[in-house]
């Protein structure tokens, strides 16, 4: 039962993040604690390979609605991996505990958790219809603008490497804000961000902590056929119609992690 009840939460992650592009890679290793009784840091680090691999799967549709910008993935994508690799060769030190890591954890989630609230909660005037950033909006100067999207890159992948966070709730608003990139097709570019970011960080983890094998394998492979469906179901539902309340689901997990803590 434990076993079935984990798969078809995996199968609601994948959703979630075809439906709204981040938020969903955050429940991936609650579960994996809570459900699956799977230790903290070989769950973090099994987090990362189900966030990459999902992501990849989730490129797909996205690339075939011609919503991926290749030339922002791999500007953003290089720090970020720095990133994620640095992250996880600290987590992965004895010093650094699970009950260090869950509480950062606790912390990220209640972060994420707010800025979904919030975000679905009052209109952007930075947007329009489309979801584009306005004309008058894009006088920035592109130095200056890829320069923080490489410092933010860095900053995110070291949270991806450190807790598991995939972080499209902070890649897909630094791409629509500093790179003037349209909405969905930030959504489509942070898949490739979160798959890179995932592989440099699993990398820092390997050799450290024990993986579950079979356990990722059916993981990875349900939740990647819940992000199929949720990229599909974005043709008929809108993600800022569901993004409040999975942001108060969210925050319901973030204070159970810290109050188990």
């Amino acid at each position: 039962m434990t076993w079935i009840i984990g798969h078809i939460l995996a199968a609601c992650i994948g959703i979630s993040l075809g439906l709204i592009g981040g938020g969903g890679s955050i429940l991936a290793a609650p579960v994996l604690i809570y459900v699956m009784q799977i230790p903290a840091k070989s769950a973090f680090a099994m987090t990362l390979v189900i966030v990459g691999a999902v992501s990849l799967v989730g490129v797909i549709p996205h690339w075939r609605q011609k919503n991926v910008n290749l030339r922002t993935a791999a500007l953003f994508s290089p720090t970020a991996m720095l990133g994620a690799y640095l992250g996880a060769r600290v987590a992965s030190l004895p010093i650094v505990t699970p009950n260090i890591q869950l509480i950062c954890f606790g912390i990220m989630m209640l972060i994420a958790s707010i800025s979904m609230i919030r975000k679905s909660s009052k209109k952007l005037d930075k947007f329009d219809k489309l979801g584009e950033v306005k004309y008058e909006d894009k006088k920035h100067s592109d130095r200056y603008q890829w320069l923080f999207i490489a410092v933010e890159g860095l900053g995110v992948g070291m949270l991806t490497g450190f807790v598991g966070i995939g972080g499209g709730f902070l890649v897909i608003p630094a791409l629509v804000l500093l790179g003037n990139t349209p909405m969905k097709e930030a959504i489509g570019t942070s898949l490739i961000i979160l798959a890179l970011k995932a592989v440099t960080g699993f990398a820092g983890y390997f050799g450290h902590v024990e993986i579950y094998w079979n356990l990722l394998i059916s993981f990875s492979a349900v939740a990647s056929v819940g992000i199929l469906l949720g990229a599909y179901l974005t043709k008929f539902i809108q993600a800022k119609d569901l993004e409040k309340g999975f942001g108060y689901f969210v925050l319901a997990v973030a204070i159970f992690i810290l109050i188990k803590r």
